[in-house]
Parts: C-alpha cells; structure tokens; sequence
C-alpha cells in the first residue's frame, strides 16, 4: 500500500506491519472444495492480510467504496469460476475474498495481480496499488 488512508484503513481492521496469519486452515478448505494448491503470491498476501474486513463504504476516488473481507473460503463452491477465468486469463487466479458483501468475489494471480471475479473479470492492479484501489473506492479495469 503507498496511501496513508489505507494505512490507517487497515490498521482500524486490524492489521499490523509485520502480522502474519496461518493459512493452514484456509487452504485445505479451499483444497477440498475442488480449488488447485494456492500460490506463493496469494499465500504471501494471505500471510499479511488474511482475515481482514474492511466495513467503510461510500464515495470514492473513481467508484464506491464497497467494504470486502479477505477471507479466501468466502469464496467457497466458486472452484469452476476461478479455473475458468484462470484458463481464460492465462494466469492462476486463488480466491482471496469477497466484495460488496459476497456480490463480487475477490482474487490473486502468481504476479500479485488482484481481481474482482464475477461473471466478467477485472483489475485492481498489482500489489501495493491493488490494495489503495480497493480501500479507496477505484473503479477496476474490466479485462477481455
């Protein structure tokens, strides 16, 4: 993240610099309901940001601000939506929450890239400016 708004944002939802969360739990509910082994870079943003949920909403830099949780098992019975947008993106997308109270879905691909999932597929952007589009309220960019 480079804003101090969404230092501050996340620090209110209780992350830390240096927090680490463990994924044991997380990943193989996501195994047994048929999603592939997560990655190293959702497991390096999982570490950090894992559990989070950010509540505020309203108006933001170029759409709403939704409030999401990065919570991966959120994303519970989606195993096809991610493996088909994955095959269609050319990159592996893992779960690693939801937005908008479950409406959209969130995801990571291998170069830290965060999607929102949906029955269309967008960009947040990669990781640190992902995390300041999420928290403040960037519209992302619909992909192909």
């Amino acid at each position: 993240m480079n804003d101090p708004k969404t230092r501050r944002v996340l620090e209110a939802a209780g992350w830390h610099s240096g927090r680490t969360v463990d994924l044991a739990a997380w990943t193989a509910e996501l195994v047994a309901d048929g999603f592939p082994p997560v990655h190293t870079a959702a497991r390096r943003f999982l570490g950090e940001y894992g559990g989070l949920a950010v509540h505020d909403s309203g108006p933001g830099v170029t759409s709403a601000r939704d409030p999401f949780s990065l919570d991966p098992t959120r994303c519970l019975g989606e195993a096809d939506r991610f493996r088909e947008w994955s095959a269609s993106a050319a990159r592996d997308i893992a779960p690693i929450g939801d937005l908008d109270g479950g409406r959209y879905w969130l995801g990571i691909d291998e170069r830290a890239e965060i999607y929102l999932v949906e029955t269309w597929l967008a960009s947040f952007g990669r990781m640190p400016r992902a995390l300041d589009h999420l928290v403040l309220g960037y519209m992302p960019t619909d992909l192909p």
